[in-house]
């Protein structure tokens, strides 16, 4: 039914073997939620090519994880503020007005993604080479993902998501990672890399001041 896990707090763990509506994972403030396909589906049924959860999943979330093997709706993770997400594609306005949190689209998206999205990060299997039709560049800026901490990130978030829900198509991944790797796009906010960076030069600021007082 509707809103499956909604405000789910720290200490909940959810999973859901079948489908969910919409307003799955509103509001996630803490929880653990997996969705997979169930156990007893067809040998040639592939979560990756069927939706399996509704339209504004993950609406408002602060934090928490979210894992679902399977397609999701429209307007997925709008407003997230901290939680982690993996989904296997997503419909229209995916990330629209996200300020925190990571989302990893392991598949195709709607249009509009990311529009006035802010902050947090996410990442798309690109197989297809055409993200960049699909998504708002008004705010955020596209590029593969290059450097070594954010790529790390990525693999460790796609193993999560195999461990939570048996993905196969995340195991297809991590069997043969090098191969998958130069087709994922990282979306970034302009205002968020901006603010990152000068984190970043207060960082080293601080090591070179704390360098020139030992060598006092």
């Amino acid at each position: 039914g509707q809103s499956f896990g909604a405000f789910a707090v720290r200490g909940m763990n959810l999973r859901l073997e079948g489908e969910a509506n919409d307003y799955f994972g509103k509001g996630l403030s803490g929880g653990h939620i997996s969705i997979l396909p169930s156990a007893h589906r067809s040998a040639d049924f592939a979560p990756e090519d069927n939706i399996i959860a509704g339209n504004t999943g993950l609406y408002g979330a602060t934090s928490g994880e979210l894992y679902v093997n399977g397609r999701v709706g429209e307007r997925f993770a709008v407003r997230n503020s901290g939680a982690i997400a993996v989904i296997e594609g997503a419909g229209d306005h995916c990330c629209e007005y996200m300020t925190g949190g990571r989302v990893v689209v392991l598949g195709t998206t709607g249009r509009n993604f990311a529009a006035g999205m802010s902050g947090g990060l996410a990442y798309v299997w690109d197989r297809h080479h055409d993200f960049d039709y699909f998504c708002n560049m008004d705010q955020v800026e596209i590029g593969l993902v290059e450097e070594a901490t954010a790529r790390k990130e990525l693999h460790e978030l796609v193993r999560q998501h195999y461990l939570h829900t048996g993905s196969p198509l995340a195991q297809r991944m991590l069997n043969d990672w090098n191969a998958y790797i130069d087709d994922f796009i990282q979306v970034t906010p302009i205002e968020y890399k901006r603010v990152l960076h000068e984190e970043q030069m207060r960082q080293l600021q601080a090591k070179i001041a704390n360098m020139q007082i030992v060598n006092d």
